[in-house]
């Protein structure tokens, strides 16, 4: 009775323990969901710290905007030109490292795919042979013995060699049943590597879609400040916001994922042991996990002993067929029958032997580990480094496309403010010019400037035809200007009226007749 209270009290104990250690696994699991979640917030963070900068900078922008120099009417440039190129580099450089990040990630998570589908080939070889070794033994072996017990029924010494046999079989029947199962784990490896390939793909998809993008926004800034076009800055600032958000909720799930991996990378072999501890033996999962020669094989006690029955049954068989044969021509064929099986059977035990070494599965697990914890995370790093300098430069970027859009709204406004009657308007005199509303013959149309208009007599319309001004004439046909002067034609361009020297005007009073000939009398004096 005391003992049977002691033992009653340490399974109290133990199944207590039990439930201690579950609850408190649960709640470091809860701690790390929970922590996860905190880091995938960091992008939710920077997003909200962007839209804020940008928010002071409109309205910084709008309140404290500065005043266009009015002698120039031009406004300084060159901060805004510095700015979008810097930028700009910075999204290519940004895009380099994205797109080797992206690739190496793609590497490592390939690698672990990989090998997840070799150890899952191997162990889907193991569970066929051990199926297949068991089928022979329970299924045709039994039926041959049955049939031998009857042809023997009449001689006990072969009768007893038959019970011996079918102790032989059970014991391997017993040995192959206690093998564990590895039918869920040859599932749970093949869902593990079709659902990570699926998600694989479609992220090396997203992330590729995004690099171009941030590709294609730097080359349009380009394009839209070279043509000052207001049309193609709306639709660039708006990739350029989907792109920040992007980027921004990128880096929040690359740092999340990342440190996830690294905890499991930092102890895999506990993570392992406890999901699998289900339907696998913490011995059998050390032995795979570690692969150290100071382990012993959790199935070689197994092994021994179906290998030691089969060897027993074929002497057994070897026997029967040198003195029943003789006695019992019938019992032939169930005796080769029964030898045919176990030599399938043994070369079946040779297979399984070899494919439940632990060096082969080891090794798939270290490539495993190598893929996710050093490729796969070292591109995850790279791509939330990647997401990180996007994310400050396209916020950049929309700092300068504000500014841009100000400027040209400034330009256009200037434009507007010029009186198009303004007769020192270059670009009003080009929209408003007519030949037609000429009233002089302009005698700088044909020379330099010779006197100032107030010293020119032009004479009234013609009636009967208007002439255009013909083209200009080199000045030195007629007499070298001093370089003090404007030598220049300035009539009829809307310019204020030039200054002549005095020998420029004695000049022209002194005309000879030839030229009053070719240039008329509208200006003679």
């Amino acid at each position: 009775m005391v003992l049977h209270e002691n033992l009653f009290c340490t399974a109290k104990k133990q199944s207590c323990c039990l439930k201690l250690m579950k609850t408190q696994q649960a709640q470091v699991s809860s701690r790390c969901n929970k922590s996860l979640i905190i880091l995938a917030c960091v992008g939710a963070v920077g997003l909200g710290v962007s839209l804020l900068v940008l928010a002071v900078y409109l309205v910084c922008l709008c309140c404290c905007r500065r005043d266009i120099d009015e002698d120039t009417k031009r406004p300084d440039t060159c901060c805004v030109t510095w700015v979008a190129v810097i930028t700009g580099l910075i999204i290519c450089s940004a895009v380099g490292v994205g797109f080797y990040g992206n690739s190496e990630t793609n590497d490592g998570v390939y690698q672990m795919n990989y090998s997840l589908y070799n150890a899952n080939r191997t162990l889907g070889n193991i569970n066929n042979l051990v199926a297949g070794s068991l089928g022979n033994v329970e299924t045709g072996l039994k039926q041959h013995l049955e049939r031998l017990d009857e042809i023997f029924s009449t001689r006990p010494d072969y009768l007893q060699a038959l019970r011996f046999m079918q102790l032989m079989v059970n014991n391997v029947i017993r040995e192959l049943t206690v093998l564990p199962d590895i039918n869920k784990t040859n599932f749970d490896l093949t869902a593990i590597a079709d659902q990570t390939a699926f998600i694989e793909y479609y992220r090396w998809l997203i992330y590729l879609l995004l690099l171009i993008l941030d590709l294609v926004i730097c080359l349009a800034m380009c394009l839209g400040m070279a043509k000052h076009s207001q049309y193609l800055l709306i639709t660039i600032m708006g990739f350029v916001i989907l792109s920040l958000i992007l980027s921004w909720a990128s880096l929040g799930v690359d740092t999340a994922t990342a440190v996830g991996i690294s905890d499991f990378c930092v102890s895999p072999d506990k993570f392992i042991v406890n999901h699998t501890k289900d339907f696998l033996s913490a011995d059998v999962a050390h032995y795979y996990l570690f692969c150290s020669p100071n382990l012993p094989n959790p199935f070689q006690q197994s092994l021994t002993t179906c290998q030691r029955s089969l060897t027993t049954m074929q002497i057994q068989i070897q026997g029967l067929l040198q003195f029943s044969v003789r006695v019992f021509p019938t019992a032939e064929r169930d005796l080769l029958g029964i030898q045919r099986l176990l030599n399938s059977t043994e070369f079946s035990l040779h297979k399984l032997t070899a494919l439940l070494d632990c060096r082969g599965l080891h090794k798939d697990y270290l490539d495993a580990l190598m893929g996710v914890c050093y490729d796969g995370v070292e591109g995850l790093l790279y791509l939330s480094l990647f997401s990180l300098l996007a994310a400050c430069a396209l916020s950049a970027m929309l700092c300068v496309i504000f500014r841009v859009w100000t400027l040209m709204g400034s330009r256009e406004k200037e434009y507007d403010d010029i009186d198009e009657e303004d007769p020192f308007n270059p670009q009003a005199h080009r929209i408003s010019y007519n030949p037609r509303r000429s009233n002089t013959h302009s005698f700088c149309s044909y020379t330099t400037s010779l006197g100032s208009q107030a010293s020119l007599h032009p004479p009234p319309q013609s009636t009967s035809s208007v002439t255009s001004p013909p083209e200009y004439m080199n000045q030195s046909m007629l007499f070298g200007g001093t370089p003090r002067y404007e030598n220049v034609p300035l009539i009829g361009r809307g310019s204020p009226p030039p200054s002549y020297s005095p020998s420029m005007r004695a000049t022209y009073l002194s005309m000879t007749d030839a030229q009053i000939r070719h240039f008329g009398t509208d200006f003679q004096v």
